[in-house]
């Protein structure tokens, strides 16, 4: 078993994720290879600031805008939109998604009008594709749902969903962020359209789930290969498959200081982890761009390794989004990013962009206790603050959350000197 200090383990999946120690990509090849590094990104259509997707792209692709993702997945076809907890992934794996899908086939609907649509409904749906292109749900008239569904409040547009779940259609486009569907075989490569075996995408799963977290908790490792096919995974089965893959030398066991769980990481990334723990950036990780500790990055809501508990495990750093609570609860804010600068978590950004003004405006800003306050820590904020406005087409930068006086009145200096 290979040990690790816990600031390699933090490192690794920083770089794993390309988040560290500097942004890897550009331009819209650059914004599908970030794709392709991350595994995966969640997609939410809120826009507070900017959607959390093109939040966690920004954190990657140097100088992003989020044209590029759209570009990227809808004109060039180089990924796609799917599951319920909707992500969106490269187009490369579209071949084992497909036992994803078949189960769902199989399984139906929960907490829906109805598990499997009528074969009456699904023809008239699959019609009206065919013969007038891509739709959204709104270009479907029928009969409203039962029972309340969040999937859509007529039967077609439930329907819909459900087709798009067993991949008989595909999100072909989007207008803002609502969903236009077509065809399968209108939006998936000829390439990638066919079903790899079930032996292939079991073993494919079993290994994108590890590399999507970097280093994957071996007692959880079933949790997230079940997801992927969409069954359930018994720890023998889990049990059984992890000794084969160590066996193949496919994977290898990891133990983190301090920490009494067992990890397992993909043998083709240990090397990554001897670099690390000598001193040294792994040389694939090649830098685009300055570097975490000269320009900040405020990393999105959903991002892998802040979201649901990652940030306390991996940063010691308590993060909740409170996107959901009711104003009386939030503690921070209700769009509050954690910010990166090094390697380590070290503050909070409450942001909001006034689209009349083109004004990003900060709501809040909280620095840890153990939070550098030197001009290194004040310059890379700065930087980190004019490229996020960027991204966002802002023109100016309200600084009255922040509430630390020499802090802003260090960044008021610096950033209206550039947004002049």
């Amino acid at each position: 078993m290979i040990s690790i200090s816990k600031q390699t383990f933090r490192r690794f999946i920083l770089g794993q994720q390309a988040l560290w120690p500097a942004r890897r990509f550009e331009g819209i090849r650059g914004t599908e290879a970030s794709l392709r590094q991350m595994e995966g990104v969640q997609l939410d259509p809120l826009t507070m600031v900017a959607r959390s997707q093109d939040i966690a792209m920004y954190g990657r692709v140097l100088n992003y805008k989020p044209e590029l993702l759209y570009k990227m997945a809808y004109e060039k076809r180089k990924a796609f939109d799917y599951g319920g907890w909707l992500f969106m992934y490269p187009m490369t794996e579209f071949p084992y998604w497909q036992l994803h899908m078949k189960h769902r086939q199989q399984k139906g609907m929960m907490y829906e009008s109805f598990t499997h649509p009528p074969k009456d409904l699904i023809k008239f749906v699959l019609n009206e594709l065919k013969e007038r292109g891509p739709l959204a749900n709104r270009d479907f008239e029928g009969a409203r749902v039962s029972a309340w569904s969040y999937r859509g409040r007529k039967e077609a547009s439930v329907a819909l969903y459900y087709l798009w779940m067993t991949g008989e259609v595909m999100i072909t486009n989007r207008k803002g962020f609502d969903r236009i569907y077509d065809l399968r075989e209108r939006v998936v490569p000829q390439e990638f359209d066919y079903s790899a075996t079930e032996a292939d995408t079991e073993d494919y799963f079993g290994r994108k789930w590890i590399s999507f977290l970097g280093l994957a908790r071996e007692n959880t490792w079933r949790t997230g290969l079940g997801d992927y096919i969409h069954r359930t995974v018994t720890q023998k089965e889990a049990k059984e498959r992890i000794e084969k893959m160590i066996e193949q030398k496919t994977v290898s066991r990891v133990q983190v200081e301090g920490s009494k769980d067992g990890f397992l990481i993909l043998k083709r990334d240990q090397p990554h982890l001897s670099a690390l723990e000598a001193g040294r950036i792994p040389k694939s990780w090649k830098q685009v761009g300055p570097s975490t500790e000269e320009e900040v990055t405020f990393l999105a809501p959903l991002e892998i390794v802040s979201a649901r508990s990652r940030a306390n495990k991996i940063f010691d750093f308590e993060y909740l989004w409170e996107v959901y609570k009711p104003l009386h609860q939030r503690r921070w804010g209700y769009y509050t990013l954690p910010i990166l600068y090094g390697d380590d978590l070290v503050a909070r950004l409450d942001p909001k962009l006034d689209r009349t003004t083109m004004t990003l405006q900060i709501l809040g800003f909280w620095l840890e206790d153990d939070a550098p306050k030197d001009e290194a820590f004040a310059s890379a904020l700065a930087n980190g603050l004019i490229r996020f406005a960027n991204m966002m087409d802002a023109i100016k930068i309200d600084f009255s959350g922040i509430k630390q006086t020499k802090l802003r009145a260090y960044l008021k200096k610096k950033l209206d000197l550039f947004f002049k």
